[in-house]
């Protein structure tokens, strides 16, 4: 497994960011900006070349995504107090780079990618997943003993919250497909326009939400099957 490990690229998804400099900091002792988060797989070490994707997204004038991934350097690595030459998956790490820190300050590199250079996978602007919705709400107050309200099918045009890695993204369904296998199987799915980019892999699974009563209820899960890819 260890053999394994050296050979696989590393991946690691962020779920905080930081700028660790203080205000009033000079110039000269600025730090580039730290993610935290957990290594899914591969070794990651200080010194190494890293890319960050989606990286800075844009929008043009007739509200197209665009993203220029970001790539930098591992200049340090602490898991609590401990100083770090290499890590591998298991625990949370924090990892300090290169980055501008204004793009890490309060957690904005959430929900993006680290991982060696020309190894990560696509970004997708919208995706294709097969899902399945569960049979009633959880988590919403009732009256007496009654059952959870049932859930309804997804609907197009509707709007969404979808949870892909430690990314939250709002999505608009723009199409559902249902069609039955051989063996009477109902295969159910949509395709989702997303209000943010995001870097993942066909086969990841999703949680899927919809605004319930002014909250997001989680109401099934899903696979991603394809997607539209972004031009870098």
């Amino acid at each position: 497994k260890q053999w394994y490990q050296r050979r696989v690229r590393a991946r690691l998804i962020v779920i905080r960011s930081f700028d660790v400099n203080k205000p009033g900091s000079e110039v000269d002792s600025l730090k580039g900006g730290v993610a935290g988060g957990s290594l899914l797989k591969g070794v990651l070490k200080v010194g190494q070349e890293i890319e960050v994707r989606p990286g800075i997204t844009t929008k043009d004038a007739e509200g197209n995504l665009h993203c220029v991934p970001i790539r930098s350097r591992v200049l340090t690595m602490f898991a609590e107090n401990n100083d770090l030459q290499y890590a591998v998956p298991g625990g949370l790490i924090g990892v300090g780079t290169k980055i501008d820190p204004t793009l890490c300050i309060g957690d904005r590199l959430v929900g993006h990618v680290i991982g060696s250079e020309g190894s990560l996978p696509p970004i997708y602007t919208l995706i294709e997943i097969q899902y399945h919705l569960m049979r009633r709400l959880l988590g919403v107050r009732t009256e007496g003993k009654s059952k959870g309200a049932k859930v309804d099918n997804l609907s197009k045009n509707e709007v969404l919250l979808v949870n892909i890695g430690s990314l939250s993204a709002g999505g608009r369904v723009s199409a559902i497909r249902e069609t039955k296998n051989k063996h009477g199987a109902v295969d159910k799915r949509a395709k989702v326009i997303l209000t943010s980019a995001v870097c993942t892999d066909v086969g990841e699974k999703i949680a899927i939400s919809r605004k319930i009563n002014k909250h997001w209820r989680l109401i099934g899960w899903g696979t991603i099957k394809g997607g539209q890819k972004m031009a870098i």
